[in-house]
């Protein structure tokens, strides 16, 4: 079982340039910085237009059904194709899932899930 491990994070812009700036500032004295999984907000706001029910809906489907195509996982959900098109590009972009390119047939784009559990943790 693969686990992700995600911090989401709400911040000002200042706070996160302040954190990139004292990470840089440690690797250029040699210290080593540990990678980290962050997806930062603005604002709580911001923070609930990403976890949505239905964007965790999509993950919990890819793994389940694991759909060949994302016209497919939009039928399992009774959703409209695009919108559902749109989450998974955004859920790709933020790493939540890979894209695969498949070449049978007629070219599809196969969404993909390899992991059961996000781990997330809410800084307050």
């Amino acid at each position: 079982m693969k686990i992700k491990n995600v911090r989401l994070d709400i911040q000002s812009e200042d706070g996160f340039i302040r954190e990139a700036k004292d990470a840089m500032k440690a690797v250029a004295k040699g210290k080593k910085v540990e990678p980290k999984s962050v997806i930062s907000f603005d604002s709580l706001k911001t923070m609930r237009k990403f976890i949505t029910d239905e964007r965790l809906r999509i993950l919990k489907v890819i793994r389940k059904y694991k759909p060949d195509s994302i016209y497919k996982l939009a039928k399992i959900l009774h959703r409209d194709a695009k919108n559902v098109t749109d989450d998974v590009h955004y859920l790709s972009e933020l790493g939540l899932i890979e894209i695969e390119k498949t070449k049978e047939g007629r070219h599809k784009t196969k969404p993909v899930v390899e992991y059961e559990k996000i781990l997330v943790e809410i800084m307050v």
